[in-house]
């Protein structure tokens, strides 16, 4: 089992900075993906960015202005986004998939990581 904890969330106006983190409880030093989705109120869940120890991957919309890392010392996952716009506005969330040494498929697959966190909001206003 890993348990995913997201922080860093909140409100920022357009064209502002926020840095999420994901703390994993998994210290067993196993390497697989791990990325962010996003929900938005009312939409799908959308892929945002996945990182392994292959390669990073992002959404369109996203590039240029969101950065995904992984600092394996202390089992934490961030996403630096910078620039950002209202329709960010979405709860963020954390996700792992064990099964992934280099996923290769697309950002959308993301939503489909078998483990995930609880969220954390991100608001952007203009």
């Amino acid at each position: 089992q890993v348990q995913l904890v997201e922080s860093g969330g909140g409100s920022v106006q357009a064209g502002g900075s926020l840095r999420l983190s994901c703390a994993s409880s998994d210290y067993t030093g196993d390497s697989y993906a791990m990325g962010w989705f996003r929900q938005a109120p009312g939409k799908e869940r959308e892929g945002v960015a996945v990182i392994d120890d292959c390669s990073t991957n992002y959404r369109d919309s996203v590039k240029d202005r969101f950065t995904v890392s992984k600092d394996k010392a202390s089992n934490t996952l961030y996403l630096q986004m910078n620039n950002l716009k209202p329709e960010d506005t979405a709860m963020y969330y954390c996700a792992a998939a064990r099964e992934y040494d280099c996923y290769e498929g697309p950002i959308s697959g993301v939503v489909h990581f078998g483990y995930r966190g609880q969220g954390t909001q991100v608001t952007v206003s203009v």
